[in-house]
């Protein structure tokens, strides 16, 4: 399976594959190694050197490369690597400039394609594609089955009901932990924990090829974490089309239904697992339900400017997000930003239900010390400290982070910035701290445990979120500054609506203006010098946290929504 999915990649776009691969491994080794390879030839235009400068974080020395190629003649097979490098390094201005001077080249049409499926265009991807030549066969093959599934292709399955077992929930999941550590992850982990502590029997599923496609070779049918356990869908093959894949998955996910025999399905956002779920539960005859954990086509299009939003992707996206909501038995999110979304696609409020990110486990803990928790982790003790935990991508607002520290180290000499985490925009924090010489002054840890991102909570003076004004972070509502709360550390957020739910201004925290480093800057300086302040929020934070925001009692909510729906769904079978 990871054999076959590393020769897919290096047919068709062998450069996002070493991107992908170099994402994956730890920052600590790749950085310098890159800069060290990009530093070998600091002129040369060959592809190897500019995918090093990007990995460097040296997006600087990535122009100048595309630069001096677009300035000089070159043979066509160098403008189609140029034009690969830029797609996968998120440069499709300059993938462009390429691709105008290999436009009538047949050996372009597979990047020429790339280039308009990066932009949302599908059906413009495909039919570049179209045609005999055997070199995009596959290309164009796999393109239009994932076209068909967002134009609302759906797998097939024979009806196959049989007596249910009471309290099992089966849940189908992107990703699970111990093989993935994100917020998603660990949240699905947090709620399977509750349920079962509540008397449910949960059982996880994850998707077809999951964990093997993201490198875990040694990966199982079956792991267990905490008591929970998480079934794995690993065929000996995997069907090449993306419609062919949702096929095995569904009736993988079945054989495992008819064994487990749960009484209601619960799945998440995107679309493509609410589709595999609607069917199984359909084929079973029970139940199911759509957790919306964040506005997928809206993140899409955040990485790709302001004409994404018109896209045919995202406008399909949208589209089938809102089939999906609308066909579930129950609509479950996170706050009420992204329930009035949900509401506007069309789903009744009364098949909504409202489970915020929480906090359990250790959370719940009387927190240490700063002092404790800084010498735990080796940092100064007679600091000051901001900083975040979060993936480290653009909309996070990180950049701005960054140049409010730079605006702040002058006037607090103590001051120090803590990042927690790893991502696309990892380098070019780095190479923006270096640029304002506060780089001695920033700390970036790269990916840590679960355990050890809350002593780095506890270590903080203060939390910041300061993510961007953008579609997707106006309505979903992240779970780190719920544990920075519960760590009784008060948060300085953005001031969006889905933000604003969790940090209220004056009380547990402080808003900023969105996109200001300068406002942040006088926001944090003024909460940096205020230690008393800084006590009352945090306090305030923890007790609003404890009072509102459980793992438990998210479960007992779910309980008792799964149990109306399984009264309802028994009534309607009788």
């Amino acid at each position: 399976m990871a054999a076959n999915t590393v020769a897919d990649h290096l047919t068709e776009a062998p450069f996002v594959l070493a991107l992908q691969v170099l994402r994956r491994l730890p920052s600590s080794i790749v950085r310098p190694l890159a800069r060290s390879l990009a530093a070998v030839a600091p002129k040369s235009a060959h592809p190897v050197f500019m995918l090093a400068s990007h990995a460097a974080g040296d997006e600087s020395g990535l122009l100048a490369r595309f630069e001096k190629l677009l300035t000089n003649p070159v043979a066509p097979v160098r403008s189609i690597r140029a034009a690969e490098v830029a797609l996968a390094a998120g440069q499709p201005a300059w993938a462009d400039k390429f691709l105008d001077r290999v436009a009538s080249d047949k050996k372009a049409l597979g990047t020429i394609a790339r280039r308009k499926w990066f932009s949302g265009d599908m059906s413009g991807a495909v039919d570049v594609l179209e045609g005999p030549d055997g070199h995009v066969r596959k290309q164009r093959e796999r393109l239009r089955s994932e076209l068909q599934i967002f134009r609302g292709w759906r797998p097939e399955l024979n009806e196959n009901k049989a007596e249910v077992r009471q309290a099992r929930v089966l849940h189908l999941l992107t990703n699970s932990v111990p093989h993935t550590g994100s917020g998603y992850a660990r949240r699905s982990h947090s709620i399977l924990s509750a349920q079962k502590a509540a008397g449910w029997d949960p059982l996880a599923v994850t998707r077809l090829g999951y964990p093997v496609q993201i490198g875990v070779l040694s990966a199982k049918d079956e792991d267990v974490v905490d008591g929970i356990p998480y079934r794995r869908l690993l065929p000996k093959s995997m069907a090449k089309s993306m419609g062919g894949r949702l096929q095995q998955q569904a009736e993988a996910l079945l054989d495992v239904s008819q064994q487990f025999r749960p009484s209601v399905i619960h799945t998440t956002t995107h679309f493509v697992n609410g589709v595999v779920a609607h069917e199984v539960a359909h084929a079973l005859g029970v139940p199911w339900v759509y957790e919306v954990r964040g506005q997928l086509a809206d993140t899409w299009a955040s990485t790709r400017g302001e004409d994404a939003r018109n896209s045919e992707r995202y406008r399909l996206f949208k589209e089938r997000e809102a089939e999906v909501m609308c066909s579930a038995d129950l609509v479950v999110t996170l706050g009420e930003s992204m329930k009035q979304s949900i509401l506007a696609a069309g789903v009744p409020e009364d098949r909504i239900l409202i489970s915020p990110n929480a906090v359990g486990g250790s959370y719940l803990d009387e927190p240490i010390q700063h002092h404790d928790a800084r010498r735990a982790l080796g940092l100064d003790v007679n600091a000051l400290y901001i900083g975040t935990v979060s993936s480290l991508v653009d909309y996070e607002g990180l950049d701005d982070l960054v140049t409010s520290f730079a605006l702040l180290a002058p006037r607090l000499s103590k001051l120090r910035l803590v990042v927690v985490g790893d991502g696309t925009a990892a380098p070019a924090l780095r190479h923006q701290a270096k640029l304002l010489c506060v780089s001695d002054k920033v700390i970036f840890t790269g990916r840590v445990s679960a355990e050890k991102a809350r002593l780095y909570h506890q270590a903080l003076d203060v939390f910041v979120v300061p993510r961007k004004d953008l579609s997707v972070t106006q309505q979903v509502t992240p779970l780190k500054p719920v544990e920075a709360l519960a760590c009784a550390r008060p948060v300085v957020a953005s001031r969006l609506d889905a933000l604003s739910e969790i940090v209220h201004d004056g009380i547990n925290g402080r808003l900023a203006s969105p996109g200001d480093p300068e406002d942040l800057a006088n926001v944090l300086h003024e909460l940096l010098e205020d230690e008393g302040m800084r006590l009352r929020l945090g306090a305030a934070g923890r007790q609003g946290v404890l009072a509102t925001r459980t793992w438990e009692a998210n479960a007992l909510a779910y309980g008792r929504a799964y149990e109306t729906l399984i009264s309802n769904n028994v009534r309607k079978a009788s």
